[in-house]
């Protein structure tokens, strides 16, 4: 495989990609009108251990499991950013 066919292949992955943030983000927006009625905090520690939990369970290549879970600590990190952002 030459470098432009690996690249094609990695734009179609990042297009899947978007979307399904996208679709995470819109959840996050009933996330945000929950904890906004609820006076519940933004930070669930326990809500993030388990899904860093069920993400190393998922990697079946753990010479990425590093990397992946780092990538999932950031879109959480960005979630929980949107979240103070609108709550106010």
């Amino acid at each position: 495989m030459d470098l432009d066919s690996i690249r094609q292949e990695i734009d179609q992955i990042d297009d899947q990609i978007v979307k399904l943030l996208e679709k995470r983000m819109q959840l996050v927006e009933g996330v945000v009108a929950y904890k906004k009625a609820s006076g519940k905090p933004i930070l669930d520690t326990k809500r993030e251990e388990v899904i860093f939990e069920k993400v190393r369970g998922r990697v079946t290549n753990k010479n990425y499991q590093e990397t992946i879970v780092a990538t999932f600590s950031d879109i959480l990190k960005r979630s929980r950013d949107y979240q103070e952002q609108n709550i106010k």
